[in-house]
């Protein structure tokens, strides 16, 4: 959010009290506490009128510092919060040296090799180092609680959270603060971002979103971000977090929430994956999938007509075209239209589901089925979830329902551990019948005035929803399946939700350019803390063309997680023409020879929370080439792939230093150089790297 009005000025209605000097400082057994006034402390009877921010300084894990700063502290905390893994064992090193004799004095907090250097006694003046050198810092006029006056169209909460939703956060109080960004300093991740990969200049809201892949809302919005210097930035708060990103401020990243605290942590690397890796070790990390799920998946596609012939014939089309299919899916119309979610077949359309269902099971494949949790006012769950009290409720106590997406839906309330257990019986239910995993759908549209179970703060749970939502039905099917069986297709996310893998891109055109804004949203995703991500293939809205699809297979069947889906068409490669078929077999067959080498990267997500589809940035940082580049990728940390967009088949790209060779006809060339090149349908730029997997001591 932009408090000011240029450099110089401030939006009009606003009433700032900033940190202006660090006045005195003092250890509270694991924790440095900082006491900053608004106004420099010269004499008594300054210190009278005077408000005072405290800022308090901890570390959760080693090479984190946690920052929270607080106006009033007297306030109700109604959560959420997420769920953080500390270490009780860190033992931070505090000291405090007092201001005295006209000199300053300084309060210095370490954990690991990152430490925090507050001065007291002088202006107001903040520094994080890493390894002994500056990675970051605040000075004047960084940390602040701004009051707002509430002047018309700009505290408004921005972005539309639901229909007829309300005016936005009720107070004008926020807290702020700004971090400088350094020349050369480049900012990536917030989550799944479809614009550029690099941030600055970019303004951030952290509020998911059904707004499609191609403007500036999202359906993942993760309050994480890491930058080419050595370190991350983690904002520990589950509401509408608003960064400007080198956009109010061109040398500062600023962050504030609505309220009367705010906390963030630091998190220091050097090397972006040790970033990742201490971010993940906080915030949760994926588990090792089931190797079927690395296969190719088929669906139904959304608003289709199919039955089980339509099902069985698409099935043993691709099986008898000789594309190695992994799992089937069925999307939304396996209930009747206006029930959702019912969780019940459409027996019209499947009078026998669980016969269907083993024969599917039969040619080797798993089966996936779409929920969301919404309830439609004719679902057979609508009357039971009301009288149990499962539902989001209004002020007056009624079921807060809208005829936007189903008429008359309730949302169920997963902070209810009744509702909870409710709803994942019913899921039972379908996994009983040999449904293997979930397709969790939704999950944005979460009313910001609505009351849960637990009393907790809607506005703070509007992100936070799809984590409690994901997490439910993710360890109910590990519970119902065993450990490591458990895998959803999730499309909306907040920070931790990576525990709950895989998730998707969600609605996307068909288009080149389209693919592009999927391709850009996976790697920020993946520079947010994600092991795993999909996308519909072909894109989701539309029906894309002979070209694209062919693009768009070699590039989906080189992700992590691979997903035949649209919208209004079958998906089936014989659709689009009878060259779709040799290239999607081609590419199954290769993906299935990656097998091996894909879980050994699961197995590095797992362990380190390094993500399998990976920014080049991440896998060269020493390399300034790369710092940019978002229209190619590591799968892993051998295989380059550069997705080609455009008709013709031309491409270019970067080899970074180094002995590559291509997967597909064994050419060998040295790196560090651009690439301009042509390729066919059946190729595309994948090189692997030799690695030196034993290097000296």
């Amino acid at each position: 959010m932009k408090f000011t009005n240029g450099y110089w000025l401030l939006k009009e209605g606003i009433e700032p009290h900033y940190a202006a000097q660090g006045f005195d400082a003092e250890k509270k057994d694991k924790e440095l506490v900082v006491y900053a006034p608004d106004r420099p402390i010269k004499s008594r009877g300054d210190t009278l009128n005077c408000p005072q921010l405290t800022i308090r300084y901890s570390s959760p894990r080693k090479n984190v510092i946690r920052v929270r700063i607080s106006h009033f502290e007297g306030q109700i905390d109604a959560g959420p919060r997420f769920a953080i893994d500390e270490d009780p064992a860190v033992s931070p090193e505090i000291s405090v040296v007092p201001a005295g004799d006209g000199k300053t004095g300084e309060a210095a907090f370490r954990s690991g090799d990152l430490s925090v250097h507050v001065t007291l006694g002088g202006a107001w003046q903040v520094e994080f180092r890493g390894g002994g050198r500056t990675i970051a810092g605040c000075g004047p006029k960084s940390t602040g609680c701004m009051i707002s006056r509430r002047c018309p169209g700009f505290m408004e909460n921005p972005v539309t959270a639901f229909p007829g939703g309300g005016a936005g956060p009720a107070r004008g109080v926020y807290i702020k603060e700004e971090l400088s960004l350094g020349v050369g300093e480049y900012v990536y991740g917030l989550g799944e971002r479809f614009g550029p990969l690099v941030k600055n200049g970019q303004s951030v809201d952290i509020w998911n979103a059904d707004g499609g892949a191609a403007s500036d809302q999202a359906y993942k919005n993760i309050p994480f971000y890491l930058t080419n210097k050595g370190y991350g930035v983690f904002v520990n708060e589950t509401g509408n977090v608003q960064f400007e990103v080198g956009s109010e401020k061109t040398s500062r990243v600023g962050f504030s929430v609505a309220g009367e605290s705010l906390e963030y942590c630091v998190i220091y690397g050097p090397e972006p994956k040790a970033v990742l890796e201490n971010y993940t070790a906080l915030t949760g990390r994926p588990p090792v999938l089931e190797d079927d799920t690395f296969g190719l998946w088929l669906s139904t596609s959304f608003t289709t007509s199919y039955d089980e012939g339509t099902v069985m014939s698409f099935i043993d089309g691709m099986l008898d075209r000789g594309i190695p299919l992994k799992v089937f899916h069925f999307d939304c119309f396996w209930m009747k239209g206006f029930h959702w979610c019912d969780l019940r077949w459409d027996d019209a359309t499947f009078p026998d589901p669980a016969a269907l269902i083993k024969r599917i099971k039969a040619r080797g494949l798993k089966v996936s089925v779409w929920i969301n949790p919404y309830v439609a006012q004719r679902s057979r769950l609508f009357e039971e979830g009301k009288a149990g009290g499962f539902f989001l409720k209004k002020k007056d106590g009624s079921v807060y329902q809208t005829d936007f997406w189903q008429a008359g839906m309730a949302i169920v309330d997963f902070t209810n551990p009744a509702a909870a257990a409710w709803y994942t019986e019913k899921i039972g239910a379908i996994l009983d019948m040999g449904v293997d995993y979930l397709k969790t759908d939704f999950g944005e549209r979460i009313p910001y005035d609505a009351v849960y179970f637990n009393g907790a703060d809607p506005a703070r749970t509007h992100n936070y929803y799809t984590y409690l939502y994901n997490k439910t039905i993710f360890e109910f099917l590990e519970k119902k399946k065993g450990p490591g069986r458990g895998c959803l297709f999730a499309r909306s996310a907040t920070a931790g939700s990576q525990r709950f893998p895989v998730h998707w891109g969600g609605d996307c055109e068909s288009t080149f350019e389209a693919m592009a804004e999927t391709l850009r949203g996976g790697l920020s995703l993946g520079l947010s803390g994600f092991g795993y991500w999909s996308h519909d293939i072909g894109g989701f809205e539309g029906d894309p063309d002979p070209a694209l699809f062919k693009r768009w297979l070699q590039f989906g069947l080189l992700s992590s997680h691979s997903r035949l889906h649209g919208s209004n068409s079958y998906r089936v490669p014989w659709n689009v023409d009878e060259e779709s078929v040799e290239v999607c077999r081609v590419f199954a067959n290769l993906k299935r020879s990656l097998l091996p080498y894909l879980k050994d990267c699961s197995e590095e997500a797992r362990a380190r929370g390094i993500p399998l589809t990976r920014a080049m940035a991440l896998e060269f940082p020493d390399d300034p080439a790369c710092a940019c580049l978002d229209r190619q990728y590591m799968l892993g940390p051998e295989l380059l792939v550069a997705p080609v967009f455009s008709p013709d088949g031309a491409v270019e790209y970067y080899l970074p230093p180094g002995d590559w060779t291509h997967l597909l006809d064994n050419r060998r060339e040295t790196g560090g150089r651009w690439m301009k090149e042509r390729y066919d349908f059946l190729s595309l730029p994948v090189w692997r790297r030799k690695i030196n997997r034993n290097p000296p001591a």
